[in-house]
């Protein structure tokens, strides 16, 4: 069993899930906010890579990009 599928059966809500973008604000950033969100609790992260054409995304995750 993977690591998320464990997390859902031991902690069934109140998960909380947070997506930032690699790089944003600068590149050397990425690796330290991973750390400090871990060190602060969170359950699951998800690290965006920037795309060329983000027209899926919404408004602050397009900007976040493009820095």
């Amino acid at each position: 069993m993977n690591k998320i599928n464990n997390l859902f059966q031991k902690k069934q809500q109140a998960i909380l899930s947070i997506y930032f973008t690699a790089g944003y604000p600068q590149l050397e950033d990425t690796a330290l906010i991973i750390k400090g969100l871990q060190a602060a609790g969170i359950d699951m992260i998800e690290v965006g890579i920037p795309f060329s054409d983000p027209m899926a995304d919404g408004p602050v995750i397009q900007v976040a990009g493009f820095h």
